[in-house]
């Protein structure tokens, strides 16, 4: 059954929403959706208060340590951690309270050739059961192809069952953006939900382009409940009209 896990996307150290295709290094043409006027810890506090597991806290870029350290610490043991993760310092983030931490671009070289040695290191060094990988995507002639650096840079690591089958054995989820259709509220890629949902070998959770409720529902349907779901531009408590938070509560308590 497809769960609503809640997110913190933390940008120059704000909770903010972003339309995900327009993250750059140096900020320009960055279209943001929603700038909170609640911390990070506040977020981590409501969704600790109603329960809503397997929930991430992402950091866009520098300048969001201490609001994400702030988070974790108001919900130990109960948000992952992504954003700037290497194998230098992810214990130290699971020691500051995250769940599991995420990574993505770390296990790409500059020119987005992947890197087998490093996700097994990682696997290694925190447990597999700790790790969870970001498959965050851009619509290719391939199909759907990762894209790293706050997803400007295309890899050569294509979204496949393949590809799935392969990293599954050193991670414990998998996270995927949806880069495209991020922050636009203007449905979901229901192409790419089929396909997670027919490998559908370990939890998942996908993100990008819930403008209502029927986006949701959708999911469930076209991924048969094998994978999750985060909300984020639609949703009231980020500005929102499309979709409610305490519905999301109550979806979750079916």
């Amino acid at each position: 059954m497809t769960k609503f896990r809640p997110c913190i996307d933390l940008h120059n150290g704000q909770v903010k929403q972003i339309v995900g295709g327009t993250l750059s290094d140096d900020g320009v043409g960055l279209r943001e959706n929603f700038v909170a006027d609640e911390s990070a810890a506040d977020f981590a506090i409501r969704y600790r208060e109603d329960n809503l597991t397997g929930g991430h806290v992402i950091q866009l870029g520098p300048g969001n340590r201490e609001a994400a350290l702030a988070a974790l610490a108001a919900w130990p043991g109960g948000m992952q951690l992504g954003g700037g993760v290497t194998i230098e310092n992810a214990a130290e983030w699971l020691q500051a309270g995250a769940s599991q931490v995420i990574v993505t671009s770390w296990l790409f070289d500059a020119d987005g050739t992947f890197s087998w040695d490093r996700l097994k290191q990682l696997s290694q060094e925190i447990g597999r059961d700790k790790l969870v990988v970001d498959l965050s995507c851009r619509k290719t002639a391939q199909g759907w192809t990762v894209a790293m650096n706050r997803w400007q840079t295309l890899t050569q690591v294509d979204v496949t069952k393949d590809s799935l089958d392969g990293l599954a054995e050193y991670c414990t989820e998998y996270l995927i953006h949806a880069a495209d259709v991020e922050g636009l509220c203007g449905g979901v890629d229901l192409e790419l939900v089929e396909l997670l949902g027919d490998w559908g070998k370990i939890p998942m959770t996908y993100a990008g382009g819930v403008g209502q409720m029927c986006d949701i529902e959708a999911v469930e349907k076209h991924s048969s409940g094998k994978v999750d779901i985060t909300v984020g531009s639609a949703l009231d408590i980020f500005g929102g009209s499309g979709v409610k938070y305490a519905d999301l509560v109550s979806w979750n308590a079916r």
